[in-house]
């Protein structure tokens, strides 16, 4: 029998020919033994529109973007209030220019920290499944281990067990020898 099949058989009692790719690849690497290796990266191919997703998403969700943002609302604001006063005033109160563009910027930042999100849930579903794939190969290694143990102890109970037994014998030897010599005496 060939050693995937009884790997597959003995840890997963299932034939090797009915286990999923990510199973298979456990048992080839247990039969190689071959490490498993490093967790694979999503294609770094990216295009600029998704560089400029991930930064956008690095970007607006930072402290420093909010205190930024908010100085900068304070400041347009404080601006407009004050030039207000002397009748130049580029944004009256009730601000509708700033409100405009506070909707496009949440118009288009949504969006874009979407598809960043999107990216890097698919960068963590890979480091998941290679996790899975690691967890799994760990847990058959405990069992082959567990296994050897089980033989390893198995065959000493029976060299012990022999041991005992021809003692046993001598030993009944031996008294039968003493039986005799005082059966005669």
């Amino acid at each position: 029998m060939d050693i995937r099949q009884r790997l597959a058989r003995d840890l997963l009692d299932y034939d090797y020919t009915e286990l999923s790719d990510q199973k298979k690849s456990v048992i080839d690497l247990i039969a190689d033994q071959r490490p498993s290796g490093v967790a694979p990266t999503l294609k770094e191919e990216s295009s600029a529109w998704e560089r400029m997703a991930d930064n956008v998403a690095r970007v607006g969700g930072s402290w420093s973007f909010i205190i930024g943002f908010s100085s900068a609302l304070a400041l347009w604001i404080a601006t407009n209030i004050l030039l207000a006063t002397s009748g130049r005033a580029f944004d009256p109160y009730p601000f509708i220019f700033l409100n405009l563009l506070l909707s496009m910027v949440a118009a288009l930042q949504a969006p874009v920290i979407m598809m960043s999100q999107n990216r890097q849930s698919a960068k963590d579903r890979q480091a998941a499944e290679h996790d899975y794939v690691v967890n799994l190969r760990a847990e058959l290694e405990i069992m082959l281990l567990h296994d050897k143990l089980d033989a390893l102890r198995d065959r000493d109970l029976t060299e012990r067990t022999d041991a005992l037994r021809v003692q046993l014998n001598t030993l009944c030897a031996d008294v039968a020898e003493v039986k005799l010599a005082l059966g005669k005496s």
